[in-house]
């Protein structure tokens, strides 16, 4: 009878979580329920496993929809009739074709159609109709007991009860982009979709017993077959076709790269591979190392840079296959981090490629494993909460300054005229809570699912504007059924290390084995630098915050690198554990362990349980769990468990295994208060470790390359800092740097021995489709020989060539930008700006004049690069109008200690937060006339008086502080000053 309930996942329609739906199913009585949500199925199983935990029969089915025009219900008989639900939703939504009037012939399935709109006579064996409780009147004139088979009862359930009615109508006003008081009745569902007890609905159609038992008899016929277990996985179970195929493949690779990586006589190495082999074997894991060895193996083969990180990088199987290039041996990584038997999921491995790559290497996926096998991962997207006021107060027709007014003041609930505030607040409280309101579909981040059986026998696929398929599932609901993905993510850093490497092959003829990290760690230049830190481009070791923090920890070897890379994020400096491990690092004779047991498994970091492979140690060795419980322990430090039984358990059991090993109550207390307070912000040792490998390529790239690596850099659009400061590091490597040049520039920045040429894609305003036409002329026909033969060949528009013009892309003919902007005025006049470009049959025309003398001001090429491309390719300070000799460079601070100085600096960057009061402050990035960097810090009284106003030159006045190595200047007044600016502001 309940054959037609809706969650909030029909999108901006229906009310309730799964959750809801079914409770208010179960206190009502109902053991039969349905889920049949508009065009998407995406918390099906959900759905399943909520009615199986309240004794609820669940039927699956579909509702199709057309916009707001209904076509029918499809309910699935069994898994195959789910399957095919499925493949045609899929169908419908890839394709982007409405739904026919007439339900397909779909094996295994029921249709059920509206009453009134098909003929009963014309009904399929699989096809109903359905009769709602106020549709009742419409049977008087029908002879029901001739139609016993074809009619049954419809209740649909859309929302819980009026006030949620209400919110329904909200939802589709949102939906529709129109105010509440312009929806219709087709738009909305009908305010009696919501549930009713059961007696009262049989009571409803107590005239037509034979609707009722054809009902029940539909239901009977319905049921859901696929078994949820954390134990499952529906993953693609076979790389080779057989376990006993995938077994000696994966030994087999793992035992040559044993070879590769530590030579043929390595006992530790091999004990390893033997123990995490029988673990895999146990678990029956090989096809996903096996799958990602192949997905790593592809890009091999195409020349893709990538990096295994995650706590894949636990193992030594995924070193060996080179998956990654963190050595767990050298780190002591513990395999029971990424995989032990009490893990019911597969391993995560997070594979990293160049955004440029990522696409090929998905595409590659796809056609390796079989579109019908294969489908990136899904997500949703839900409402946030100013998103909701913003949308409530559209429907509702307030103007956008009043709502703009609500965001930033609050609601003026205090009025008495103030209505419409009080139901945006009602309703987005009620949008707001846990779970929260879906509001559409998106992809996730890397995902990707390789299913065993076709992967519509799990969830609908739909086509996004990415253009690959992509599950109806987030990562939830796929690993409720056992489908667990692959990540395949995309990360700029490596796009500087893989266009670093072909850039270095062309310009220097050079070859380089980037995947040779020992010899980077040891290379004498790459730690200079890394104690120095000159480390502006290198991938997660170029913030200010981490520079400061490397000068601190004296940093130059791997270990400490792989620390840095772990203590430097969130949550750490807030807690003082960062500052507490700094001292400890600089002061290793003052600290004092707990227990000797302690000392020897935390020398490595003084004390502190940086890593949550720590947590795992400790738990092991200290209070002799297994390691696999230790492991689990973790993840309850985590919060999985918090706050839960069994996390009380885990602490019971650690304390009474102290009491049994002889531990003193009161140290194995404390040793639990650190492993609380520790384990909430630890991070994974060998995630830790992989984003300090890629720090050590790009590191050996930029000491050994630094030109053809900073042009990498800023081809791939950056890093942490604005393009800017890489074209001034690009500069400091000696280079020659040009402007855009219509002869030799490429779209991107390009490189020819030590010159270098500013790329098109920087300058602003430039039309792409001109850049491509410009780009592909030159390469048919060859170099533009003067103004007059480029206008002739690409007929660009006025405008265009005098961006051009003025960029500097026509120096190489010899005249000043002036006579060349009054050379075109001239050569535009009646030219036609759609000819095809070509190289035409007569020659261009010349224009024979004699050019006026025009005034040329000194920085006149700053100024157009300032407005074209954002900065001036030369020094700021070189343009800069102002007196510059009275201020202090940066390299004078370590001098001043203690005491105010004045000094002149250009804005690089800014990092605004609170302090611990909740005031604003921010920390400021700053170069000097010299090219030093000027680290500067604003209180929030200072920043409060002296605010920031955008990019350019501060006056900044200051105290000069040091923290151990790390000079600061704590800003009391600023002012900024324009370039002709030679007084205070």
């Amino acid at each position: 009878m309940y054959l037609n309930c809706k969650t909030f996942f029909s999108l901006r329609y229906g009310t309730m979580h799964a959750e809801m739906l079914v409770k208010k199913a179960f206190e009502l009585g109902i053991r039969t329920l349905a889920l049949t949500n508009i065009n998407i199925t995406s918390d099906a199983w959900e759905f399943v496993e909520l009615c199986r935990q309240h004794d609820i029969k669940p039927i699956l089915g579909l509702e199709c929809r057309n916009g707001n025009d209904f076509k029918y219900l499809l309910l699935a008989r069994n898994q195959e009739g789910w399957y095919g639900i499925h493949h045609f939703l899929s169908q419908h939504l890839t394709q982007e074709i409405p739904f026919p009037a007439q339900a397909p012939v779909i094996p295994h399935t029921y249709a059920i159609y509206a009453w009134g709109t098909r003929d009963p006579a014309t009904l399929a064996a699989h096809e109903l109709i359905g009769v709602k409780p106020w549709e009742r009147n419409k049977l008087f004139r029908t002879n029901t007991p001739a139609l016993r088979d074809k009619l049954v009862i419809l209740q649909p359930v859309t929302f819980q009860d009026e006030e949620y009615f209400e919110l329904h109508r909200l939802l589709r006003a949102i939906n529709e982009n129109i105010l509440i008081s312009q929806l219709t009745p087709a738009m909305t569902g009908h305010p009696a979709e919501q549930f009713v007890h059961p007696a009262k609905l049989v009571e409803h159609f107590s005239d037509y017993p034979h609707i009722v038992q054809n009902t029940l008899e539909v239901m009977e016929n319905c049921k859901v077959e696929m078994a949820l277990s954390s134990h499952l996985t529906r993953n693609k179970k076979h790389f080779t076709g057989s376990v006993e195929g995938d077994r000696a493949k994966l030994r087999e690779l793992a035992l040559a790269g044993m070879y590769y990586r530590y030579g043929d006589d390595h006992e530790e190495a091999l004990r390893r591979i033997e123990k995490e082999l029988t673990i895999v074997a146990q678990m029956e894991f090989e096809a996903y190392f096996l799958i990602t060895w192949d997905i790593v193996r592809y890009a091999q083969e195409q020349g893709f840079f990538y990096v295994g990180r995650g706590s894949g990088a636990n193992s030594i199987i995924a070193y060996c296959i080179k998956i990654t290039d963190v050595d767990p041996i050298e780190l002591d990584l513990y395999f029971e981090r990424f995989l032990n038997p009490s893990r019911s999921s597969p391993p995560d491995f997070d594979i990293d490629f160049s955004w440029r790559d990522r696409d090929q290497v998905i595409q590659y996926v796809f056609d390796t494993y079989g579109k019908e096998y294969t489908a990136l991962l899904g997500t949703v997207t839900t409402f946030q909460t100013n998103a909701i006021i913003r949308e409530l107060g559209k429907v509702y027709g307030l103007p956008k300054k009043e709502i703009d007014k609500i965001l930033e003041n609050g609601f003026q609930l205090q009025l008495d005229n103030e209505e419409i505030h009080r139901k945006i607040a009602h309703y987005c409280d009620l949008m707001d809570r846990k779970p929260a309101f879906p509001n559409h579909l998106s992809i996730h981040a890397g995902g990707i699912l390789i299913s065993d059986a076709p992967i519509h026998h799990y969830c609908t696929t739909y086509l996004p504007p990415k253009g690959f398929v992509t599950a109806q599932l987030d990562m939830w609901q796929a690993e409720r059924i056992g489908l667990y993905k692959f990540d395949i993510l995309s990360q700029r850093g490596l796009g500087h290390i893989r266009d670093a490497i072909d850039i270095i092959r062309e310009n220097r003829r050079v070859h380089i084995d980037i995947h040779n990290v020992k010899a980077f760690q040891i290379d004498t230049r790459v730690k200079n630098n890394l104690a120095t830190v000159n480390t502006i481009g290198c991938f997660y070791i170029e913030s200010p915050a981490m520079r400061q923090l490397l000068l601190k920890l004296r940093c130059d070897n791997y270990l400490s690198l792989v620390a840095a890379s772990s203590i430097i994020r969130p949550g750490v400096a807030q807690s003082g554990m960062m500052k507490e491990y700094v001292e400890r690092y600089r002061h290793p004779e003052k600290v004092v362990y707990l227990h000797p047991v302690i000392e020897e498994l935390l020398k490595e970091t003084f004390g502190i349980m940086v890593y949550q492979e720590d947590v795992i140690k400790v738990a092991h060795r200290f209070a002799g769990l297994e390691l696999a419980d230790a492991d689990t322990l973790r993840r309850a430090m985590g919060g999985k468990y918090r706050g839960s039984d069994q996390f009380e358990q885990i602490e019971k059991r650690f304390l009474d295994n102290c009491e049994e090993r002889g531990h003193p109550r009161h140290i194995a207390a404390e040793v639990w208060r650190q492993i609380s307070s520790f384990a909430s912000f630890s991070f994974s040792k060998a995630h830790s470790a992989s984003f300090a490998v890629e720090s050590y390529q790009s590191l050996y790239l930029k000491t050994y390359f630094p030109a053809e690596f900073m042009v990498a850099v800023i081809n791939n659009f950056g890093g942490f800092y604005n393009r800017e400061l890489y074209f001034r590091e690009l500069q400091k490597t000696g280079v020659n740097l040009h402007p855009p040049c219509i002869n030799n520039s490429d779209y991107y920045t390009n490189i020819k021995v030590q010159e270098v040429y500013v790329g098109f894609i920087h300058i602003e305003g430039l039309e792409q489709l001109l850049t491509e036409r410009i780009l592909d002329n030159r390469k048919k026909y060859g170099p533009f020989a003067d103004l007059e033969d480029f206008t002739h060949r690409i007929a660009p528009g006025p405008e265009q060539l005098e961006i051009l013009i003025r960029i500097g892309c026509f120096h190489f003919t010899g005249h000043t930008k002036k006579e060349l902007l009054w050379k075109s005025s001239l050569l535009m006049k009646n030219k036609n700006t759609m000819q095809a470009p070509g190289l035409p049959l007569f020659g261009p025309a010349t224009v024979d004049c004699e050019l006026p003398t025009l005034a040329y001001h000194a920085h006149e090429d700053a100024f157009d690069e300032i407005d074209l491309l954002g900065f001036p390719l030369q020094s700021p300070f070189s343009v800069l109008q102002h007196q510059q000799n009275t201020y202090m460079p940066a390299r004078e601070f370590g001098k001043h200690v203690g005491l105010p100085v004045t000094t002149l600096g250009y804005l690089v960057t800014t990092k605004f937060l609170r302090s611990n009061k909740g005031e604003p402050m921010c920390f400021g990035t700053f170069l000097d006339r010299e090219g030093t960097f000027i680290d500067t810090v604003h209180f929030p009284d200072s920043l409060r008086q002296f605010p920031f106003q955008k990019g350019g030159f501060y006056v900044l006045q200051g105290k000069v502080a040091q923290e151990h190595d790390v000079v600061t200047l704590e800003i009391n007044k600023m002012w900024k000053i324009g370039y002709f600016e030679d007084k205070k502001s």
